[in-house]
């Protein structure tokens, strides 16, 4: 039970999808500090995504955040920093220089389901 309280209290910040809940498992490295910053400036951030390539939703943060691109073929569920300013997640598979933010903890089905239909809103708050 302690290493599930453990995971809960590492979940700083929430995600949600068309305003339903998402569980990520995020990275310990200073891009995800500089969003929870981000978010912290805010109360909470909504950034609007769109459609690309048939296996990602990108969308534009707002500012441009510390990144540390590594050439990486991603997978579903992965959620990656473009750019330095542009947030992606990938419902399919690409191979590109980013910097790993996170995964969200779903299935192929849940995430095609939620990210394949057309552009979606995704919502970011501090786990306080």
């Amino acid at each position: 039970e302690q290493l599930a309280n453990e995971e809960l209290s590492k979940q700083i910040i929430n995600i949600s999808i068309d305003h339903v809940d998402q569980a990520v498992e995020w990275e310990d490295n200073e891009s995800v500090e500089a969003i929870e910053n981000l978010i912290d400036e805010n109360g909470s951030m909504t950034i609007q995504m769109r459609m690309y390539g048939d296996f990602e939703q990108v969308g534009s943060l707002g500012a441009d955040i510390t990144s540390d691109d590594v050439q990486m073929t991603t997978g579903p569920g992965d959620i990656v920093l473009y750019n330095g300013n542009q947030i992606v997640i990938f419902y399919g598979s690409n191979t590109w220089a980013y910097t790993k933010l996170g995964k969200l903890k779903a299935s192929q089905e849940e995430l095609e389901s939620m990210l394949a239909n057309g552009d979606v809103e995704v919502s970011l708050s501090l786990n306080k």
